[in-house]
This record gives structure tokens, sequence and C-alpha cells, in this order.
């Protein structure tokens, strides 16, 4: 399992999710306070390219020992891409949750919903209060 980190560059999401944005595209993941709190993640049911994510809402779920658990866009969009090494690795997620433990890639339709989520330090900030 990965140190506890928070990457500066990410933003954050108050269901402990992360984005990566990169254009009109954003990256998607479980933060390390997220991963670590399910454990051992053993399935990721995650949707495929064509559909669609609206911020706030559940798109999927991750399976671990301990739960079953939804997992919320910080954006709303497409989705182009989904993790497909998570189908025989799901513990990509726990190992590498900010790399290769992604979970989908979404095209935004609307790139100032990104203006709505944490920085690191709010994230953080969230994390001390909870």
């Amino acid at each position: 399992m990965a140190d506890e980190s928070y990457p500066r560059e990410l933003k954050y999401h108050k269901e402990h999710e992360w984005a990566r944005i990169e254009g009109d595209e954003a990256v998607f993941g479980v933060t390390w306070f997220a991963q670590d709190s399910l454990g051992e993640i053993v399935y990721a049911s995650l949707p495929k390219a064509g559909g669609t994510v609206t911020a706030g809402a559940s798109y999927g779920e991750l399976e671990s020992v301990k739960a079953v658990t939804d997992v919320y866009a910080p954006l709303s969009g497409e989705v182009v891409d989904s993790n497909a090494e998570l189908e025989d690795e799901p513990q990509l997620v726990n190992d590498d949750c900010y790399g290769r433990g992604w979970l989908i890639r979404v095209r935004l339709s609307d790139a100032a919903e990104g203006d709505g989520l944490l920085d690191v330090a709010g994230y953080t900030k969230l994390l001390e209060e909870a």
C-alpha cells in the first residue's frame, strides 16, 4: 500500500475522489484516504466509454474485503476510457491510487465545474475536521 499523500496538482471532491484536469478532459480516481479506509480493493465496477457521469453522482463501485462503496464523479462529462488494468489488478487502487490505480477518463461537459473542487489545502482541512 502506498504512503499517505495528496498531490498538489490535483483537485479534490468532498467524497474523497480526485480529478487531474488536462485541458478539456480529466482523469478521476480515489484519494489515499479513501483507498486506506476501504482496505484491500478486490473488484472495481466502472462505466464503459460512451457513458456519461454527473458531478456529485455515483458512477461506479469499489469492492473491498470490508465493504462495497460508491465512487462519485467530481466533474460531469462523457466517459472516454476506463482503467482496464483494474479488471485483473484491482489492488492497483491501493498500490498507486494517483497513478496506475486511476479509474476513468472523462471529456468534460463544463470545465468551470473544476472551480468548485477543493485544492490540496482545502481537502486536507476537510480530513482534519472529519
